[in-house]
This record gives structure tokens, C-alpha cells and sequence, in this order.
């Protein structure tokens, strides 16, 4: 059999390579996912209506009956 390189080594007679200690990253599901809840929480509960909803009522311009 050939001769393995470093940082490979053999897995039923295929060469493959070894795992890489680094740390780990999110992945593209959990991205996902984080984004997914992060939407449903603004469909649920929303980003900051309730307050807009305190500020004073809109009056509406006077009808043109209201006169002169």
C-alpha cells in the first residue's frame, strides 16, 4: 500500500484526513435556525410596537363642513 502523508491517515482502504482541533462554527442549519426564531419572536410578540401605541392619538384634519 502507498505511503499515507501526514495529517491523513487510512479509513477502509480509503485516505482520509485527520480531524482539525479547532473550535467549532456554527453551522449553516443552526444559522438558520437562529434566524427562523429570532423571526417568529417578531411575528409574536414584535420589536418595540407596544410602545409606539402609547403616543398620543392621530386627530384627523377637520371635515370641510367644520367651517368658515
Amino acid at each position: 500500500m502507498a505511503r499515507v502523508p501526514e495529517g491523513y491517515h487510512v479509513v477502509r482502504e480509503h485516505i482520509r484526513r485527520n480531524p482539525r482541533p479547532e473550535a467549532k462554527k456554527l453551522s449553516g442549519w443552526t444559522i438558520a435556525g437562529l434566524v427562523a426564531v429570532v423571526w417568529l419572536w417578531g411575528q409574536l410578540f414584535g420589536f418595540g410596537e407596544a410602545s409606539t401605541a402609547e403616543q398620543t392619538p392621530h386627530t384627523p384634519p377637520p371635515s370641510v363642513s367644520a367651517g368658515r
